[in-house]
């Protein structure tokens, strides 16, 4: 559903979201009422007190919800199947002990930060979390202490790569309106995107880690498989035989990884290279793979290489069946929470509260760089979608673009994902997941999730700002 007309002003759209994500959060920290019926009760409040008309209200909540099922669900379901799968077969345990082998038990959480880095390039966030999550467990587990020393340098690490780093849509949307050369963007914001992690996320992991004790959930995959008698343990470790099977090897759990890491990243250059005008569009063979590398379809094709490779080790796919069915139920509430999620911030997008912003942001009489900044940590703040957050800053300052050198317009599409990257709330979908994956509680999930983003955001402003001169 398309915004509609802003009913009110700026200022009043701005209060209504304020005052809406303030009963929300009374709702869900001291109410205690469950995130799914509080997110879709605020959500149709907010719809009518923001003016959409009331004829369309059930169409505004839906189609948030919807569209934003519609990119998670599948997603969520695959990784899960395909996390059990790693996890129950000792695939995911065996990747952890390659990494800690070559980077030392102390730098664990460092290993798991550049490996998700590099699967980060091609793989979007959501996708990225959800395969690397039974790793992120595994090493929690095997090593003790607050889950997040582990789990917030990886999830970091993709949502750099995902806000900063072409082929990413956010980039590339906001390099094209401005006229920018993509390569130029990607050699420019990868290493900032670097640094932004280490001191953003890393460093501040190590922080947060050491005061927010966090254990690890078994909600999504059980307790560790340590060879215990439990029906997925028993159908994984021994197939219900008493003879033990041997875990799969590093290199069959880092093929399994890689096929969706290859398949996404033919869908993100190719499409690229079309966009660019380096291939025709209509080429079968480049459209199939693409087909191939979209991100739903890469984890069904590596969810079936799993079963076929690790799913009948010491099974009957009737039992790798009933593993895999078992792996849904836990994620059900994930689900349900991440598309009221989407329905609360579409419900603030539909009211007309973007368009409202940009046309009062427009004027401000301040640098270049830190109103791309502001404005897109405004929009980012007050609707919850990055992605909207950037194309709507780009968009608008485009005009303001044309004198700058490929460099400087590099680091204005830096400072813009740096605004769309900051305070993430309830009214990001994105937060809900973080939330539901790791076991936090929605207070913890701000003090340490949104805490995080901040200072990921404000790092690459950082040195956005201190290069941009030398950019001229």
């Amino acid at each position: 559903m398309d915004p509609i007309d802003p009913v009110y002003g700026a200022g009043t759209l701005l209060i209504i979201a304020a005052v809406a994500v303030a009963v929300l959060l009374l709702l869900i920290i001291k109410v205690r009422l469950h995130a799914f019926i509080a997110l879709v009760l605020v959500s149709a409040v907010t719809a009518v007190v923001a003016g959409i008309p009331l004829a369309d209200v059930s169409t505004a909540l839906t189609s948030g919800f919807g569209s934003t099922l519609a990119s998670v669900a599948l997603l969520v379901g695959f990784g899960v199947m395909l996390g059990r799968l790693l996890e129950v077969t000792g695939g995911a345990q065996v990747l952890a002990d390659t990494l800690v082998n070559r980077f030392g038990e102390q730098r664990a959480p460092f290993a798991l930060g550049v490996a998700a880095l590099l699967f980060g390039l091609p793989i979007f966030f959501d996708a990225g979390l959800v395969v690397f999550l039974p790793i992120i467990l595994t090493v929690a587990r095997r090593f003790g202490g607050s889950l997040l020393y582990y789990a917030l340098p990886a999830a970091g690490a993709f949502a750099v790569m995902h806000a900063f780093v072409p082929p990413h849509p956010g980039p590339v949307a906001a390099g094209t309106a401005f006229g920018g050369d993509i390569g130029v963007i990607l050699l420019v914001n990868l290493p900032i995107a670097i640094v932004a992690w280490y001191v953003g996320s890393y460093l501040v992991s190590r922080f947060l880690g050491a005061r927010v004790d966090l254990p690890v959930s078994d909600a999504l995959f059980g307790p560790v498989n340590d060879g215990s008698d439990d029906s997925d343990a028993s159908e994984g470790g021994s197939g219900g035989t008493g003879t033990t099977i041997a875990p799969p090897t590093f290199g069959l759990v880092l093929g399994l990884l890689a096929i969706p890491l290859v398949l996404i990243a033919f869908n993100t250059v190719l499409s690229t290279l079309i966009q660019d005008g380096v291939i025709d569009e209509g080429n079968t063979v480049v459209d199939f793979l693409i087909l191939l590398g979209n991100t739903p379809i890469a984890l069904l094709i590596t969810l079936l290489v799993a079963i076929a490779t690790l799913g009948r080790r010491g099974r009957n796919l009737e039992e790798t069946r009933g593993l895999l069915d078992r792996s849904l139920g836990p994620i059900c509430s994930i689900i349900l929470v991440t598309g009221a999620g989407g329905m609360f911030g579409g419900v603030l997008r539909i009211s007309g509260i973007g368009e409202a912003l940009t046309s009062s942001l427009s004027g401000i009489g301040i640098p270049l760089l830190l109103q791309a900044f502001v404005i897109a940590t405004t929009l980012r703040v007050a609707q919850g979608s990055a992605t909207v957050s950037i194309t709507t800053t780009a968009g608008l300052i485009a005009s303001q673009a044309d004198a700058l050198s490929s460099g400087q317009i590099a680091l204005l599409v830096t400072a813009i994902a740096a605004g769309s990257t900051v305070l993430s709330h309830v009214n990001d979908s994105g937060f809900w997941l973080v939330s539901r994956f790791f076991g936090m509680d929605e207070k913890t999930t701000l003090k340490t999730w949104t805490v995080m983003e901040t200072t990921l955001g404000l790092s690459a402003f950082a040195v956005a700002a201190a290069l941009y001169p030398l950019m001229s």
